[in-house]
């Protein structure tokens, strides 16, 4: 089988993938990603919602830092990749936060209460102002909130934008080597075969061939846990959180329909609406832990009937595609970012080669940049120590603290 040699393989061409792939490259190191189908799991269903503030939820607060420090790095991250903001599908568009009934005024009152604890701007409108922003919205609603901060970007959009910037580095370098290999990855090549906490040089493919390489950056969400060549002890406790999420065509007299991300809750139960350039509106979404990849006709009718309380003219609607992903989970939401520990007797320090970026739950688009940040700063060895919260060994029974600054561990 023919062997392959670069500077990084990424495991994974989600949209987090991509991110780190393309800022791998820029740095001038080749890179290799791996994917049987590019950018079709959870980013080809994912809204795109740039909302940290939005986002703000209940003993997840140690998340705020890292969704606003990445927000804030979008403009960046989408500026280098050579084409206009709107050609990458990053709108600074603002989110109106709204409420159906008087029970759901009371819980956005009480997360105003929260954001504005951080920090967070979060402005209270009257219903009629409201809908002076955006004229279709009900003028049956109980509250609204004007979130200035919270943008959008097109997941598929962006994806493409990076795949083909990924390719257009290869070409600009003259990388004698495929920079994506639609393939499976089977596990990760040690060292030393026998020791799973020696240094990672590559990685087998499904088809048995080999791709070496100076580090592994493992990002193909759910199925990292599966993966090959990982020490016995690391726990990697993933777990598949379904939602349906429509894409629904605006009729030319209707347009715009929205301006504004609109997010609400109808009887306590979230919707949102994410209005694309294209004349679509994205609606979603519903969250359940079934273990069922299928279309639920019940998420379905939720999810419009919900939106039609918001705004009504959805019922006018051409419903064009219902789409279910899986998004990977963790036990408390937040990522699994950084490099792995030896491990239960050995030496303090990292396993070389390794970084884990999965369990992104519902911020994976969000955190594109700085989850690509954060591993190209892994690879030069000058890792940012406030990530370190989010190290993917965090859950395993004895991880060794590993010397600093390469991992930067507490």
């Amino acid at each position: 089988m023919a062997e392959r040699a670069v500077d990084v393989v990424v495991i994974g061409a989600g949209i987090i993938g991509l991110g780190i792939a393309w800022t791998a490259a820029r740095s001038g190191r080749t890179v290799t990603v791996l994917d049987p189908a590019p950018a079709t799991g959870a980013t080809y269903a994912a809204a795109g919602m740039l909302a940290p503030v939005s986002e703000l939820h209940y003993q997840e607060e140690d998340l705020l830092e890292l969704t606003l420090a990445s927000a804030a790095l979008y403009p960046a991250f989408v500026e280098s990749l050579g084409v206009a903001a709107a050609d990458a599908g990053y709108r600074t568009t603002r989110t109106i936060t709204v409420g159906a009934d008087a029970a759901d005024r009371r819980s956005l009152a009480d997360l105003r209460e929260a954001q504005l604890r951080h920090g967070l701007a979060v402005e209270p409108l009257t219903i009629r102002a409201a809908r002076a922003h955006e004229p279709l919205l009900s003028p049956q609603l109980s509250s609204a909130f004007n979130t200035p901060q919270d943008h959008q970007v097109d997941p598929r959009l962006l994806a493409h934008r990076l795949e083909s910037a990924i390719g257009q580095a290869a070409a600009a370098n003259h990388w004698t080597h495929d920079a994506f290999l639609r393939q499976n990855a089977a596990g990760l090549v040690h060292e030393n075969p026998a020791d799973a906490s020696s240094r990672v040089v590559g990685v087998t493919l499904a088809d048995g061939s080999t791709v070496t390489a100076g580090e592994v950056i493992v990002a193909n969400g759910l199925a990292a846990a599966r993966l090959g060549g990982l020490p016995d002890w690391l726990a990697l406790p993933l777990r598949p959180v379904y939602g349906e999420i429509l894409r629904l065509r605006v009729p030319e007299h209707l347009r715009p329909l929205l301006t504004a991300t609109i997010r609400g809750l109808v009887r306590g139960l979230p919707v949102y609406l994410v209005p694309r350039s294209d004349g679509t509106v994205v609606l979603g979404a519903t969250q359940r832990e079934d273990g069922s990849a299928a279309v639920s006709a019940g998420g379905v009718h939720q999810l419009l009937r919900d939106a039609q309380v918001l705004v009504p003219a959805v019922a006018e609607l051409e419903l064009i595609e219902v789409t279910a992903r899986a998004r990977p989970g963790t036990p408390d939401n937040a990522p699994l970012l950084g490099r792995v520990a030896r491990g239960p007797g050995r030496a303090a320090g990292d396993i070389p080669g390794l970084v884990i970026a999965t369990g992104f739950f519902r911020h994976g688009v969000l955190l594109t940049p700085i989850a690509a940040e954060h591993c190209l700063h892994l690879l030069d060895g000058t890792a940012d120590a406030r990530w370190a919260r989010f190290l993917p060994d965090r859950f395993s029974a004895h991880p060794v603290p590993a010397a600093q600054p390469e991992g930067v561990r507490p």
